[in-house]
């Protein structure tokens, strides 16, 4: 039977809150230097492979090595990837626009400003939904057959996510497709595969803590959070609202779903 050290998990809240904030730190640093805040970006994937990896050293004789390594080894799969991806796909860019619009209402410094808007909260994001990647390292006892199903959960979120996005970098490379709506492979499924293969591998991570009460209960909260933000705030929502005056957007929206994957409609 699988047990939980409450203690132990208690004490790596602080060494995960640190690792989140050392990576958040060390961008704005990055950023004020290049003045380009969306760097933090690329910092988001990086923020959760930082907690994971701290998280298995402090967790050293106290919870199942095999669940350890585990859950330590998708997240740096999953962040890292995601690391990689927003680099490749931001390089020479300017500012995002959504970082340039917050900026311009800064009442003071804008890089001080960014500080706390953006940097200092998405560590703080961080911490929160990484609840279950810390938790899980405390676990005792092997993975059970629901922790697998977590890990099946996470390997198709991290399917939708990758597949996803080569897709959408694919068609956004060929000239022929300046000003169409990406509407082929996932994006005939759902308008938003990359973050519903987020959606399922905040899941997946989730059920990889769940063999206790205690642990379940400590961890709901991350997957809760972030299919809010998913959906309801920085998400689906604010690409939708920029993405509505595009030229055969609302078509595209009546006949594909808008979250969970499904057959497209007839048009």
């Amino acid at each position: 039977m699988s047990g939980f050290a409450w203690s132990a998990f208690a004490a790596n809240l602080a060494w995960a809150a640190a690792a989140a904030l050392t990576v958040m730190l060390a961008t704005f640093a990055l950023a004020v230097r290049a003045g380009l805040h969306r760097i933090v970006d690329i910092a988001w994937g990086v923020g959760f492979t930082a907690v994971a990896a701290v998280s298995l050293v402090a967790s050293a004789g106290h919870g199942d090595p095999a669940r350890r390594v585990l859950v330590t080894a998708l997240t740096a799969v999953w962040g890292l990837r995601l690391a990689v991806h927003i680099a490749r796909r931001s390089r020479g860019h300017g500012e995002d626009p959504r970082y340039e619009a917050m900026l311009a209402k800064a009442p003071g410094s804008r890089n001080l400003y960014a500080l706390r808007m953006v940097y200092l909260l998405q560590g703080a994001l961080v911490w929160l939904v990484s609840l279950p990647v810390q938790a899980a390292q405390y676990v005792s006892g092997p993975p059970s057959f629901l922790a697998w199903a977590g890990v099946a959960v996470w390997a198709v979120g991290l399917c939708f996510e990758a597949v996803g996005d080569a897709q959408l970098a694919r068609f956004k490379a060929d000239p022929a497709h300046r000003g169409r709506i990406m509407d082929r492979g996932l994006w005939a499924w759902t308008r938003h595969p990359n973050y519903f293969g987020d959606f399922c591998v905040w899941w997946g991570l989730f059920l990889l803590a769940c063999d206790t009460p205690q642990s379940a209960a400590v961890s709901v909260v991350s997957p809760l959070v972030m299919s809010l933000l998913l959906v309801r705030g920085s998400g689906k929502r604010l690409l939708e609202q920029h993405m509505a005056g595009r030229p055969g957007y609302a078509e595209y929206m009546a006949r594909t779903s808008g979250f969970f994957p499904r057959p497209p409609r007839r048009r």
